[in-house]
């Protein structure tokens, strides 16, 4: 599915996915133009900011792959949360949502929603008390990171969906550190489904690019109204690009999970980490929810550093192949500080809630050598 998912030919046979770089369609003639503005077919499409080929192929294929009956791809991750919400929620409604999210996550949720009338809980996503005093009669969606980005909470999606179903609400994951190699998200309860294609999907550092997946009634009757009209549109040629990421995004997250395995077991236990969190080490507070959920632990590590962002940033700037960025899923390993740039702007008080301390550090694991980066982290580890 992830390969051939969704194809569409033109007339040339081309066996490689077509791009098709054009904004706008003709029409044979009035009438056609007038019925397609009424209802256009499976395969008629409009103006690409609601429709294209090329994009219809990676909605098609992302649907195949997760199981979806339908999906509809943005401009980027954020794009795709902030469309879900949005199209979702209204004044005087309520959404539960965890408090350990990426930061702009956390900008939607406290900072977006309240200044339209929703009223926003937020709650520590391991605690199951937390979530059912919070999901009452009333409340019209929940949201959650599966894994948090950075700390890596992992969360019982299968028991926060069902409480949500029993009083009505929509449950929405966002399940791009768990990518949908390693989650069944739907079958585990969620109602919609959201990645940064950003990230595992293109994987390679070329392009952003968001999906929402979902029931068809869901995608085509509240969502599409609501992204078709603001423009939050990804382009036909980054939708390409996510079409050929999918081609290898088995291979690719296979085998940096198991790198990552392999680099989190050698350094747990060092002296200068007070903790390494990957959601398959034993040691992991959620370890049985992650190994239920997940086929594997992910791409990512964090290392939480005894000596504060003084010795955090000694080990980052020792680093020789890994990189300084903000981002993760690359093929190339990436470092980054999120206390000082993905949660800046929270406050320490708030960062120290979600355990984001100034000596967390969150490596992204990429294609390298296992052996090449176990090196590299352990010379930047003496360096620290």
């Amino acid at each position: 599915m992830a390969v051939r998912a969704g194809i569409r030919r033109s007339g040339f046979g081309e066996n490689s996915e077509a791009i098709f770089l054009t904004q706008g369609y003709a029409y044979e003639s009035a009438e056609q133009a007038e019925a397609r503005f009424i209802e256009a077919g499976e395969d008629e499409f409009i103006y690409t900011r609601y429709g294209n080929p090329t994009i219809r192929m990676f909605e098609e294929r992302m649907a195949a792959i997760e199981g979806t009956e339908d999906a509809f791809a943005s401009a980027s991750g954020m794009a795709a949360v902030h469309a879900t919400l949005m199209s979702v929620l209204s004044a005087g409604d309520r959404v539960v949502s965890s408090r350990a999210l990426f930061g702009s996550n956390l900008f939607i949720l406290q900072n977006v929603l309240p200044r339209f009338g929703v009223d926003v809980a937020l709650v520590d996503g391991t605690d199951p008390e937390q979530w059912k005093r919070e999901i009452r009669p009333g409340t019209k969606a929940v949201f959650l990171e599966s894994v948090s980005n950075p700390v890596l909470e992992v969360i019982d999606i299968k028991f926060v969906c069902e409480l949500a179903r029993k009083h009505g609400a929509l449950a929405i994951v966002d399940n791009a550190v768990s990518t949908p190699v390693f989650q069944d998200t739907l079958r585990l309860g969620a109602d919609v489904v959201i990645y940064s294609a950003t990230k595992h999907i293109d994987g390679q550092g070329r392009c952003l690019g968001g999906i929402v997946l979902g029931t068809s009634d869901f995608i085509r009757k509240v969502l599409e109204p609501f992204q078709k009209h603001t423009g939050a549109a990804i382009s036909p040629f980054n939708a390409w690009v996510m079409l050929k990421g999918l081609e290898t995004v088995e291979l690719r997250c296979n085998a940096q999970a198991d790198s990552a395995l392999a680099l989190a077991m050698k350094i747990d236990g060092h002296p200068k980490c007070r903790r390494v969190i990957y959601p398959h080490l034993p040691n992991h507070p959620q370890h049985e929810i992650a190994i239920s959920q997940m086929t594997k632990g992910g791409t990512v590590i964090s290392i939480d550093f005894e000596g504060g962002k003084e010795m955090a940033f000694r080990f980052i700037n020792a680093l020789k192949i890994i990189g300084i960025s903000n981002n993760f899923g690359d093929a190339k390993s990436l470092v980054t500080h999120p206390a000082t740039t993905t949660h800046q702007r929270l406050t320490p008080e708030f960062r120290s809630e979600l355990g984001i301390g100034a000596g967390l550090v969150r490596i992204s694991i990429g294609l390298e050598s296992s052996a090449d980066l176990e090196k590299d982290i352990e010379a930047a580890l003496d360096a620290a």
